[in-house]
């Protein structure tokens, strides 16, 4: 006789512990819901845990407290010149309407925490746009309060910490480091910091004094945790169960074994997208069709699980946006054991001094734009070439006082860099290129047309520094221009970039509220999509900082309330 399986009964089967999971899960439990969360990695916390842990959210009660007010139809504006084609208004509307209340919400009921930044819309200079007051920071946290969960708690990643050690996402934090040299007041903040820092290390093993997205993974799950919101780590979902049309449950693995989950309400697919699914993405990024190299430093867990549970109770994904992921420019680091790590381009694009350039030795497009920009214009550039790939170039100057890439600035010696072959050098620009695969003469050409504008603070050719989005990140200190000072000064240095993302685009039809969509327009009545599975209301465009944490906890908290019975009419 065989045994039967174990079984739980739900309300609500959350497959993914990221924030739109978390969120989705926080909110129905608040409102009275039965709630359990399964997650394939043995660490919960998602592509979250990795990210910056910025969020837009327009209108947020934040900027109205820092003098920030903010104007709905210039969002509406703004949103239209973005998103084109792909924008849907009811989407829109929905988020407008709930992204400040979800903010509310989640301060009031929960441990989640949020502070204002500075931080501009990418595109200020398109209409709509503004200089500052629609994102904001999930606030530091000490993770000790999570007691013996803590060590279920995704690390941050490796390769944008400093011996384990967070930055907040902000210029404020990281701008001590880069004077350390400089200021005595700097040097003094950074002595702290590194002190306090090895104490956690000794008690912990691990930083956690945290920030950015690390710290929002883990005040989400210290609030799930607060209300017995069972996480389950390594249980991965193996499929849904179904009753006719409905889907009533999942079968997950989890460590002892098979379980079934039975969830009266609804199963949410809350996965992490597709950006280690290499058939997916074969199919939906064009550089990786046509043979380049892609290394995405999202978790390795997110396959597409989500996409295809749903496909099989009859979802329908389409790879339909021009742009289907967030794309970053990433280095390749070799580390320890002969392992690879990967680092994403967040800052370095900005500083001055610091040009990118294709394997021609040309420049192809202002450095200091988003990541998303930076690698759409990367991907183009090298359409006609045998690999997507480019190569950040700097001279001495700028690489002690700013680093480049994993390469740390002064005081940090380079030579541990160099032996590895990360960084590539030439006491000549010439000597460089033909370290890097670079033809020497166009890079000669490049910087020659580059310096005499850049001695005056000027970039003629693509304008870096021009916008409110490209100075925030720059060097303020540095004089006229933050973002551009000439490359002359040997030895040269490059590091190379290759393509990655931040997270994917493309995902399942769902309407509003999140219930995944059929072919034919029809819900798959029970089931629904939340996070990266979900696809992006931004149609495949990067209009500012949280533009994905924004609308997925926006419509987690709108998903939350649904699965309630809170909200019985759709949002607007």
């Amino acid at each position: 006789m065989t045994a039967s399986l174990p079984e739980r009964i739900c309300d609500v089967l959350v497959i993914g512990s990221g924030a739109g999971g978390l969120s989705t899960a926080v909110t129905a439990r608040k409102h009275g819901l039965d709630v359990v969360v399964a997650e394939k990695e043995p660490f919960f916390g998602g592509t979250t845990a990795f990210s910056g842990g910025v969020l837009w959210i327009p209108g947020s009660p934040h900027a109205a407290r820092a003098g920030h007010g903010d104007d709905r139809e210039a969002v509406r504006t703004y949103l239209r010149n973005e998103v084109g084609n792909f924008a849907r208004q009811d989407v829109i509307e929905a988020f407008l309407d709930h992204g400040p209340e979800m903010l509310a919400f989640f301060e009031r009921e929960t441990q989640v925490k949020f502070v204002p930044t500075l931080y501009p819309d990418y595109h200020p200079q398109v209409a709509g746009g503004v200089d500052v007051g629609r994102s904001v920071l999930a606030a530091p946290y000490n993770a000790t309060v999570l007691g013996p969960e803590l060590a279920r708690l995704r690390p941050p990643l490796a390769t944008i910490t400093f011996i384990g050690m967070m930055f907040n996402s902000s210029n404020a934090d990281l701008k001590h480091f880069f004077n350390v040299t400089r200021s005595l007041s700097s040097a003094a903040y950074v002595a702290r910091r590194l002190a306090l820092h090895f104490k956690d290390l000794l008690l912990y093993r691990r930083g956690v004094m945290i920030t950015s997205g690390n710290a929002l993974a883990a005040r989400l799950a210290k609030s799930a945790f607060d209300l017995g919101i069972p996480i389950l780590t390594s249980t991965p979902a193996r499929e849904l169960i179904r009753e006719g049309e409905r889907v009533t449950g999942a079968m997950l693995q989890c460590p002892e074994g098979a379980m079934r989950i039975t969830a009266r309400r609804g199963v949410v697919l809350a996965c992490g997208g597709f950006p280690h699914d290499a058939a997916r993405t074969r199919q939906a990024y064009r550089h990786v069709a046509r043979g380049g190299e892609h290394l995405s430093p999202t978790p390795g867990g997110n396959t597409g699980d989500g996409i295809r549970l749903a496909e099989t109770a009859g979802g329908r994904f389409e790879a339909r946006y021009p742009n289907a992921a967030a794309w970053m420019p990433v280095s390749k680091v070799p580390l320890s054991g002969g392992r690879i790590g990967v680092f994403p381009h967040l800052l370095d694009r900005c500083k001055a001094g610091i040009i990118a350039v294709d394997r021609h030795g040309k420049r192809f497009c202002n450095e200091a734009e988003s990541y998303h920009d930076f690698g759409a214009a990367m991907i183009k550039a090298c359409e006609k070439e045998p690999e997507t790939a480019a190569w950040l170039i700097c001279d001495h100057w700028a690489i002690r006082r700013y680093g480049l890439g994993y390469v740390k600035p002064a005081p940090v010696p380079l030579i541990g860099y160099l032996r590895s072959g990360y960084l590539l050098s030439g006491k000549t620009l010439a000597e460089l290129a033909g370290q890097a695969g670079i033809d020497p003469g166009g890079l000669e050409r490049t910087v020659a047309a580059f310096n005499p504008g850049a001695e005056k603070g000027e970039d003629p050719e693509f304008g870096k520094g021009s916008t409110s989005f490209n100075r925030y990140l720059a060097d303020p200190s540095h004089k006229p221009n933050p973002c551009v000072a000439p490359v002359q000064q040997g030895p040269f240095y490059a590091v190379k970039l290759v393509m990655g993302d931040l997270g994917t685009f493309d995902g399942l039809d769902t309407d509003v509220r999140g219930q995944v969509l059929r072919e034919d327009g029809r819900p798959v009545e029970g089931l629904f999509a939340v996070g990266n599975d979900r696809a992006s209301m931004m149609g495949g465009n990067y209009p500012g900082a949280g533009i994905t944490l924004g609308p997925i906890m926006t419509f987690g908290y709108i998903l939350g309330r649904h699965l309630a019975g809170v909200d019985r009419e759709p949002p607007r």
